[in-house]
């Protein structure tokens, strides 16, 4: 069956329809009821459960029929609405993948409309102000929720690109003030949407039957739908979300450094955030002008200078204390930086 016939099937046969104004129908459509109220939709499901799907399924009667999955009894809803009319202004504490089966679908992201055609996709971070727009035309839409324990295992995996690594790795650094998302188009058109359509398809009998082993079929297709995101379809960023994701990443990189400086290696960098080596060089070049190795002697001598004026310390043991077994080549890095030894800038603070 295909992904669209799929969809059709479970937001209009699946199992007994809810009456309209049923408590579980705001959930899966909430319409505007405020121009400046923010809804922060939080992950719906028990903590086992680490992926959902919500398919929408518009008509040309300005008719939406949406369904959840997984859940305890089949059921979908249906509601009426004038072509148009939006959602309510919302984020959410998960993460959500949209996928466009069929037709057009508009999202306000950011306060920009942005249209997604049939087999783009849109991944959208968990802080991100967004809502959507209701048409009457026929049109398909499949949203994933992943929570966040399952999306950092699937950073882990390395199975995605540099660039959206940056993305998703900054997604889980939990910042409240980085909103961000990223539209995906398919590289080789038919070919490409096929294959995320094949993955798509799977997911959704799975979170159907929702059998023992269910979650872990679930996350094995997750790791497959953002590997094709990888390699079968382009994204691009604006200048904004590229400073913005480029900041938030050195300074998680350098309170990683300060913390673990005594014993830090490049290898510790890559091993923790997932990236390669001259990405590190990079990305502190970029951000201070200097190498990661001339960054780390700044913040080791910056330590080193600090006990000097605070503690009783030896000087040999301050050496050993920020990373430098040569007591020799501590002295030297020290003059070099603060044009005298230890010891007089030690007593010069008195």
């Amino acid at each position: 069956m295909t992904l669209l016939k799929l969809c059709r099937q479970i937001t209009e046969q699946n199992g007994k329809l809810l009456p309209t104004g049923h408590a579980l129908g705001s959930r899966l459509v909430c319409m505007e009821y405020s121009k400046s109220a923010k809804e922060v939709k939080t992950y719906p499901l028990l903590s086992e459960s680490r992926l959902f799907a919500l398919c929408w399924n518009f008509s040309d009667k300005s008719r939406l029929y949406a369904s959840m999955l997984p859940s305890p009894e089949a059921f979908h809803y249906i509601l009426p609405f004038q072509s148009g009319s939006t959602t309510q202004l919302h984020t959410h504490d998960y993460l959500e993948l949209a996928y466009i089966a069929e037709g057009n679908f508009y999202q306000n992201i950011l306060g920009r409309r942005i249209l997604f055609h049939a087999g783009e996709l849109c991944l959208i971070d968990k802080n991100c102000l967004h809502q959507d727009y209701l048409t009457a035309q026929d049109s398909t839409i499949l949203f994933i929720g992943i929570a966040n324990d399952m999306f950092h295992e699937v950073i882990n995996e390395n199975i995605t690109t540099q660039k959206i690594i940056s993305f998703l790795q900054s997604a889980l650094l939990e910042q409240k003030d980085l909103q961000q998302y990223l539209h995906f188009k398919p590289k080789n058109g038919a070919a490409s949407t096929a294959h995320m359509e094949d993955c798509l398809s799977l997911l959704l009998q799975e979170l159907v039957s929702n059998t023992v082993g269910s979650s872990y079929i679930c996350k094995g297709i997750l790791l497959r739908i953002f590997r094709i995101l990888s390699t079968e379809f382009d994204f691009s960023l604006s200048q904004e979300q590229k400073k913005s994701m480029s900041w938030l990443i050195f300074n998680e990189v350098t309170n990683y450094m300060k913390k673990n400086y005594q014993t830090i290696c490049l290898q510790d960098l890559v091993s923790e955030f997932h990236y390669q080596e001259d990405y590190f060089n990079r990305l502190i070049k970029d951000k201070t002008g200097l190498t990661y190795s001339a960054y780390l002697k700044e913040i080791r001598l910056d330590s080193a200078r600090q006990l000097l004026l605070a503690t009783d310390m030896s000087i040999e043991d301050i050496a050993h204390a920020v990373g430098y077994h040569n007591k020799g080549f501590f002295y030297k890095m020290f003059v070099d930086k603060y044009g005298m030894t230890p010891s007089k800038y030690r007593k010069s603070s008195d």
